[in-house]
């Protein structure tokens, strides 16, 4: 089940329309109150597709309650903002929205960003921890250490740093960073690569200099710094 909280009408008659036209069930919501009464008192949706603009309380406050809640904060967000709203996009990237959808968009994008979400979503097998140096990321715990000192990182910066960790010394593009990290090849922007990567770095502080810029490629770990 996909919930769609849209307060334009068409729109989300045309989101409930693709999903369902394409075998998912779909359900609409015209405001965040509803959708938020309905989270508490139903089974929660296989994944979310949140307005940042809505009446009552907006997509940005919602998406900040799931991801403080135990019990959502692992639930697939896809977020929808107006064409030039940057600022929501970036806020909302950084709150742990698993992706974002500029409108308009198209329907065939919209359904294959969905299902992009859905398919990195799906529970993975444990993998042991990843070392580098003081450096240690517990995949099973979620987790990220720093000479025993706890450092919180973003859903994408975790998994930005997990992929550098399991293939140090190799080079990654951005649009490889894209299509491993944010699982999708087409519907983003490799900008949006680059301000993970500017925060990862911050917060990782010296150990942030591990992540090398590659010039004319993209990133990679590189495990020994002199």
């Amino acid at each position: 089940m996909i919930w769609c909280v849209e307060d334009d009408a068409s729109i989300r008659d045309i989101e409930v329309y693709a999903l369902t036209s394409t075998g998912f069930e779909a359900r609409g919501f015209a405001d965040g109150d509803t959708f938020w009464d309905a989270l508490q008192k139903e089974t929660p949706p296989e994944l979310v597709v949140l307005d940042v603009m809505l009446p009552g309380t907006d997509g940005i406050e919602l998406l900040r309650r799931l991801r403080a809640s135990a019990r959502f904060a692992e639930l697939p967000i896809v977020m929808a903002t107006a064409k030039g709203a940057e600022y929501d996009k970036i806020q909302g990237l950084d709150l742990g929205a698993d992706y974002y959808l500029t409108k308009p968009f198209g329907v065939m994008e919209f359904v294959s960003c969905v299902k992009a979400v859905l398919r990195r979503s799906r529970p993975k097998t444990a993998q042991a921890l990843l070392r580098s140096g003081m450096l240690t990321l517990d995949p099973a715990e979620h987790t990220v250490t720093v000479e025993g000192a706890r450092v919180e990182l973003t859903y994408k910066e975790f998994e930005l740093l997990r992929l550098f960790l399991s293939h140090p010394g190799m080079a990654f593009t951005r649009d490889q960073l894209m299509e491993k990290v944010w699982d999708v090849d087409y519907c983003g922007e490799t900008r949006t690569v680059d301000m993970h990567i500017r925060t990862l770095r911050q917060k990782l502080g010296e150990n942030g200099e591990h992540i090398e810029t590659v010039r004319g490629v993209g990133y990679r770990w590189e495990a020994e710094k002199n």
